[in-house]
């Protein structure tokens, strides 16, 4: 039986770049030449690494960015092709992509599902011209609206991104805004709650004054009207930001994350993580487009690599696992000293902050309003 993998490629280029965004993305700039020499690139390093990996199932393909739905649709045919000739696609081989809302980019809605794709992730983030004026988005919520029609008729399988507490958002409005994404008719949401990234435009915005976020007891209040009204709606809530109706609808790329499956990552700043015989390797990828070009061109891959300490894998288990409704096992928790009777999982349980369960570290509902404090007290 062959071991799963899944395949992320990164690819750069944005139109314009959002203010609360902190992606390794670049300007579309025209450059023809180099993005063709960059897809050559993302071709030239899948065959490489298919030598580290050696034969694997491949359980998924996602496109993310930047902007993918930027990418030449006979790039997008030609990378889907090379990774199905490189590794044994399993029978509903996942295939997803990113995309913006913006005409232009849904007129191509058609080429990109010819070439393969037949999963999008819609950046939708926001239903009303305000906020996505605010948000820095060059699309206006009609956009959106004709966006998430075209492509429901090009794919098979549609999510959309929404960002939640905004400045100067309400509870009120937010149900309103939610309750008319959930009766345009997507499978899957992934609601995500404003984040102030380091370095981006938002966090200076926000040092300067000029911009103020919800504060933790709206925020909260926000998340809780999520849930309630994506699980009013059929959705199930298999992770902190995403929901969808029924497992088929579930992000398999984004579970292989979660889960801890091997991926390899091509294309510029991409991560990838690979179980071989030294160890859980941990790849990144050259950040600049030049650089990884040229680092392939002259190497055959684009990536550095590091092997983890067991500790090392074990948090980043802990980290990702726990974002998800079935947790992590036990077993994988050795290196870390966790075990169901470890004083802190006790006290944690004892809290209502994790679920009573002898053989999975789980949070409940409660305690995914605190992931993050709660994973960092596990990890010490």
């Amino acid at each position: 039986m062959l071991s799963p993998l899944g395949i992320y490629v990164h690819w750069p280029y944005c139109s314009r770049i959002c203010p609360y965004c902190d992606f390794n993305v670049v300007r579309d700039r025209g450059k023809i030449a180099e993005q063709q020499a960059l897809a050559d690139a993302i071709v030239a390093d899948l065959e490489a690494q298919r030598e580290l990996t050696g034969e694997r199932e491949l359980l998924s393909i996602f496109f993310g960015g930047g902007t993918p739905s930027l990418m030449d649709p006979a790039q997008v045919a030609r990378v889907i092709d090379t990774a199905k000739r490189l590794w044994s696609p399993v029978a509903d081989l996942e295939i997803s992509l990113e995309a913006n809302p913006t005409d232009a980019e849904a007129d191509r809605f058609a080429a990109l599902a010819d070439a393969g794709v037949q999963r999008l992730s819609l950046g939708v983030q926001a239903l009303d011209d305000e906020s996505l004026k605010a948000l820095g988005r060059n699309h206006d919520a009609g956009a959106a609206r004709r966006a998430i029609a075209a492509a429901t008729k090009a794919f098979p399988r549609l999510s959309i991104d929404l960002i939640y507490a905004r400045p100067g958002q309400t509870d009120a409005a937010w149900r309103a805004e939610l309750a008319e994404a959930i009766a345009l008719g997507p499978e899957h949401v992934s609601p995500y709650q404003l984040t102030i990234e380091h370095g981006t435009a938002f966090d200076r915005a926000v040092g300067r004054g000029t911009l103020v976020v919800p504060d933790e007891d709206l925020a909260a209040t926000l998340f809780e009207t999520t849930q309630e009204l994506l699980e009013a709606a059929g959705f199930d809530a298999y992770e902190v930001s995403n929901h969808a109706k029924g497992e088929a609808a579930r992000s398999r790329h984004n579970l292989v994350y979660w889960r801890g499956v091997d991926y390899i990552g091509v294309g510029p700043g991409a991560h990838g993580r690979l179980a071989l015989p030294e160890g859980r390797a941990a790849t990144v990828a050259h950040r600049a487009i030049k650089d990884y070009i040229a680092a392939v061109n002259a190497t055959g891959v684009g990536f550095e690599r590091e092997i983890l300490t067991p500790e090392e894998a074990a948090e980043e288990r802990l980290v990702l696992g726990l974002r998800i409704d079935d947790g992590v096992r036990f077993d994988e928790m050795t290196p870390l000293g966790l075990t169901p009777d470890a004083p802190k999982v006790r006290d944690l349980v004892d809290t209502g902050l994790l679920v009573n369960d002898p053989n999975r570290l789980r949070v409940t509902r409660a305690g995914r309003l605190l992931l993050d404090r709660l994973t960092g007290t596990l990890a010490t």
